[in-house]
C-alpha cells in the first residue's frame, strides 16, 4: 500500500470534536506545527512558520481523543497524510492537509501524563467455542484394533513395531 505516513509534534489548536456515527465514533481537532530554529545572530531559539493539520480519529481511537485532549495540549499524532485540494467559485483554491491518526499521544518531553486503560464496550460476542481436546485417552492396550484416537504406542503390532516403521520397511528397495 502506498501512503504517506506521519510522525508530526506540535499543540491542539481546537477543542477535539466528538461525533458518535452509524459507522462507529469519530473526532477530529486541528493540530499546530511549529518549527523552532536557533537564530546565530541573537544567540536565541525562535518560532518559524507554524503548519495546521486536521487529525481524524476513528472508532476507541476517537472516544480516548474526547477523553483526554484539550486545547494547548503538546501531542505526538502518527498517522496517514491526506492533502485535499479544491476550487471554489470566485475565490482562490483551497487546500487542506489531514492526517487520519492511528496512534495519538500527549509529547512527554513537554510534561507528564497519567495513563488509564479504557474501558472497552463489549461487542455482540459470538457464543463460546469449545477447546479441541488434544489429549489422548488412555486406550486398553489389550485392544488389538487401532483407534483413531488411539496413541501411537498403542497401535504397536505384533512384531512390535510402529506403523511408520513398518510403512519405511514396506518402502526399502532390495
Amino acid at each position: 500500500m502506498n501512503d504517506t505516513t506521519i510522525c508530526a509534534v506540535g499543540n491542539v489548536a481546537t477543542q477535539p470534536m466528538y461525533r458518535d456515527l452509524a459507522a462507529g465514533p469519530s473526532a477530529r481537532f486541528r493540530l499546530a506545527v511549529t518549527a523552532r530554529y536557533f537564530d546565530r545572530e541573537k544567540s536565541v531559539w525562535t518560532d518559524g512558520h507554524t503548519s495546521f493539520f486536521t487529525v481524524w480519529a476513528n472508532r476507541q481511537l476517537a472516544t480516548n481523543v474526547a477523553a483526554s485532549l484539550s486545547v494547548g495540549d503538546p501531542v505526538v499524532v502518527q498517522g496517514r497524510l491526506k492533502v485535499r485540494t479544491e476550487v471554489r467559485e470566485a475565490q482562490p483554491n483551497w487546500a487542506s492537509a489531514d492526517i487520519d491518526a492511528v496512534a495519538i499521544g500527549h509529547d512527554l518531553a513537554r510534561g507528564t501524563s497519567a495513563f488509564r486503560r479504557a474501558n472497552r464496550q463489549e461487542t455482540a460476542a459470538s457464543p463460546p467455542r469449545p477447546e479441541p481436546n488434544w489429549e489422548t485417552p488412555a486406550g486398553d492396550s489389550t485392544d488389538s484394533t487401532a483407534d483413531s484416537t488411539d496413541s501411537a504406542e498403542d497401535v504397536v503390532s505384533a512384531d512390535g513395531q510402529l506403523p511408520d516403521q513398518q510403512l519405511a520397511e514396506s518402502l526399502v528397495v532390495t
